[in-house]
Parts: C-alpha cells; structure tokens; sequence
C-alpha cells in the first residue's frame, strides 16, 4: 500500500501517526498520509515565512513555474483524474475535466503573474501638492494559508495555491482529511516545476487540531477557506483583524420562466444538479417553475434524471458515482423522509445504497424543508411552482445564503430584473446556477462567504495595496 508523506520547507517528512485514505465506492483503504504533528505545522509556517522574507521571486519566475506546473498536470491527466475518482467518488470522466480545468486555472495563474499592477494618483491636483507625484503598488501580503475542501480536492487546491504564488506569496496547504492525496501530487508536481523550498508546505490532520493551530499562529498574513459555514465563521472568530476569503455553503436556485425553452432548461438543470452526486456547492437544488410550464418542466427533468445510471466511478456509463460518505448519504435520505412526510412529493429517486443515493426529485416542496431551505449537498432536487416573478425572487431570497442563481427566459428584460433583484454573488441566464469559468470572478453574500476566486480577483485579495509618493 503506498504512503503519502508531508511536505515541509523542500522535505517530504513521513511520520508515525497515519491517516487512512478509502476508496469511496469500494470502501477499500487504498493508501496511508503522514498526519502533521503540532511541532511539523510550527515548522511549515515557518518556512514559509522565511521563504517569503529571505528568497522573493520576480514575477517572470512565478509565470514560469506556474506555466510548467499546469503542463505536468495535463501530461498526467488520467493518473490523476483516476486518483480524483478514487478518494472522491466522481466519475472518471468528470474527475478528467477537474485536471484539465486545473490544468486552465495554473494557466491562468501563470500569465496573471505578469499583470500585478498599480495605477496613477493625481496627487498634484491637491492645492499644496503641485510638487508631488504618487502612484499605487500591489505587494504580496506575505503567509498564505489554504484549508481546501473534499468535493474538488486539485482544482480548489489550484485556486488557492495558484493565485497566492502568482502574487508572490508563500502558502501553507491544509487538504480535506478525506481526500489529501491529490493535494501530495499537485506539491510533487510544483517541486518539479522548480518551486523554491518553503514556498508550498502541505500539512494533514483534522480541522480541530491542524486547523486550529492554523488559525491561531500569526505569522499567518492571510486565510483562504472553502467549506461549511459553521467553520467559516470559527475561522474568522479565532484569526481577528487578519484577512480571511470564505466560500462557503449554498442551496442555489434555478427559476424556469413561463417563456423558457423547456426542453433546454431540463437538459442544463438535470447536469448541473447530480453532478459529482450534488457534491458541488453551486449545484442546483432549488428549481422554481411558472405554473404555466410546470407540468411539462417536471415530466421532462423526470424523464432526464430517470435515464442516470449510479455506480461503479470506473465505468464509463455511470454518470452518478457515490457520495462521499455512507453518514452523509443516510444524512440526505433522512432529510427526504422528512420532506415527504411534511408533504412533498417523490417525482422519483429515494433510494440509498451505502454511499450510492440515486439521483432525487421532489415536487411540492416548501421553505421551511431542509432540503429547501438548508444545504443538501447530495443528489437531491426540489421543484415547486410559481405565478409572478418578484414572488418567486423573494422566495429565493429568503435564504440565508447566496452563491450562485440560474434563471431560464427568453426576454431580456427579464433576465435583467433578475439580475438586479436575486441577491447573490453571480447569475447565470439560460443556464443552471452551476456554471463556472476558471477565470471568472466567483464568491458569495450572506452566508456564502465573502472574497472573490478566480486568479485574478484572488491575487487583489491576496495581495495589499500601497501607495507612493514622491516629493520632487
């Protein structure tokens, strides 16, 4: 059985105290880590604060690093996308496009290196500061540190690690305990690239321990988190006045308009809702539908959904693999009992086999459900009706989250009263809510956090901005 070793200041350490990784379709241990000691993670934030004070890299050397990483992760591609499938449970084919799109996201990392700038201020135009010339510049803030989730465990990685390096800063990496191997891989793949020591630490071992030693060490500049809300805000409890970018959780919204093209809206949502079994926090799990078309939307998203096949990650025609957990998935047919016993009703699906939930659609669902009004985060998908849009939205925005919305129209007018009135972090029209360029700027409200992902808008986060001025 192979054994995944820490990486702290260049050295891949091994230690006595391991962690078992399952494959979670099987439940077959198919590998052991290293779990950091408290003395281990001391010495990984130290490294990368000495990284950062004593080796800086230019920013033509962070491109090309980053540039060559991205090249080692597409040559690898199906060693890690098999990896992915393993300690997750998505399919192959979906854990595929994860490299590929992490392969994008160093891409863009790389050449978003080489853009840091700062911009002009026209100080002279003060009366008394005719004589002066000021201008802005973006410096690193120093120690990043990264605590990454279990649903996307390389392309997560990729949007912390590859923002915080382009900006120039050093980075202490806290993988999910459930899925860290392919955070290993990704570290040996930046060694590689030719990342100096001390630049990427990787550490493993639980939230409460780990983590909380993370949280409280202050040569720590900054914070990067995707995850619960509930930790969210323990992260922020415990960190104070430094910086923190949270992406938290979600129950995301899909409205289908009475003038939307039925049959494309079923397609995108029914793709965009058991995907990674629903694991993915801007999967769709609320679709409301104008009465007008609900019978049709319904009868249509049933039939698609009926058509998935749950099983085997490895085989090529399964489209929903297991969730990450056996808890987790008792947890969501709980949550569809209650559901059905306050009144919703099963359209189909409901059925649990260890890990494996079949995909779920409930009609007649309300607000108050936790599968409406609560983070799913599993296979399962409520449609209720609607008859006038500003209803619908206010509906929608009565949650205490935020992420991401989809609505489904053909008027642009509408799409744009949408936009302006669904309190989230982004809107995606004649698309379901789980669509996401690597480049884009990506974060919630509320509860979902606040911070932006996406290179570009990740290096502003992680970087400070100073200003100078000269007195000629």
């Amino acid at each position: 059985m192979e054994h995944y070793p820490i990486l702290i200041d260049g050295r891949w350490i091994s230690t006595e105290e391991k962690l078992e990784v399952k494959e979670k379709y099987s439940g077959k241990t198919i590998a052991t880590v290293s779990i950091a000691s408290e003395v281990l993670v001391e010495q990984a934030v130290a490294a990368a604060q000495t990284a950062y004070r004593t080796n800086a890299l230019p920013p033509y050397r962070r491109y090309e690093i980053l540039k060559r990483t991205s090249e080692l992760v597409l040559a690898n591609k199906q060693q890690l996308g098999r990896l992915i499938a393993q300690e997750v449970g998505k399919t192959l084919k979906e854990a595929v496009v994860e490299v590929e799109r992490t392969a994008q996201t160093l891409e863009i990392s790389a050449e978003e290196a080489k853009r840091i700038h700062g911009e002009g201020i026209p100080v002279e135009s003060s009366p008394g500061a005719e004589n002066r010339l000021a201008f802005t510049i973006r410096v690193p803030v120093g120690v990043v540190c990264a605590i990454t989730p279990f649903n996307v465990p390389l392309n997560l990685v990729a949007h912390k690690v590859g923002p915080a390096l382009a900006a120039g800063n050093a980075v202490v990496l806290k993988p999910a305990s459930v899925t860290p191997l392919i955070a290993v891989k990704l570290a040996q793949l930046f060694e590689q690239a030719g990342l100096p020591p001390g630049y990427l630490n990787l550490v493993i071992g639980s939230g409460s321990s780990v983590g909380e030693q993370l949280a409280q060490d202050e040569r720590i500049n900054l914070y990067t988190f995707t995850g619960s809300p509930a930790v969210g805000k323990q992260l922020k409890q415990r960190t104070g006045l430094r910086k923190v970018l949270l992406e938290l959780g979600s129950n995301s919204a899909v409205i289908v308009h009475k003038d939307a093209d039925v049959e494309l809206a079923a397609g995108l949502t029914v793709g965009k809702s058991f995907g990674n079994a629903g694991q993915v926090c801007i999967s769709v799990q609320r679709i409301y539908v104008h009465q007008d078309i609900k019978e049709r939307f319904v009868k249509a998203f049933v039939q698609r959904t009926l058509a998935l096949r749950t099983g085997d990650p490895f085989d090529p025609a399964t489209d929903v693999g297991p969730m990450i957990s056996e808890k987790e998935a008792v947890r969501a047919e709980q949550w569809v009992h209650e559901a059905l016993e306050a009144g919703a009703t099963l359209e189909c699906g409901g059925k649990r086999d260890g890990a494996l939930f079949q995909p779920t659609v409930l009609s007649h669902v309300k607000e108050e459900m936790k599968v409406t009004c609560e983070e799913l985060f599993a296979p399962v998908v409520g449609i209720s009706e609607y008859t006038e849009l500003d209803e619908c939205i206010e509906r929608i925005n009565l949650s205490r989250y935020g992420l991401q919305a989809g609505i489904f129209t053909a008027n642009l007018s509408t799409a744009f009263h949408a936009a302006r009135r669904i309190h989230v972090g982004g809107l995606i029209v004649n698309d379901a809510s789980q669509f996401r360029a690597d480049l884009m700027p990506y974060g919630g409200v509320k509860e979902s956090g606040w911070g932006k992902e996406g290179p570009k808008y990740a290096i502003e986060e992680m970087t400070e901005e100073r200003i100078v001025v000269f007195n000629l």
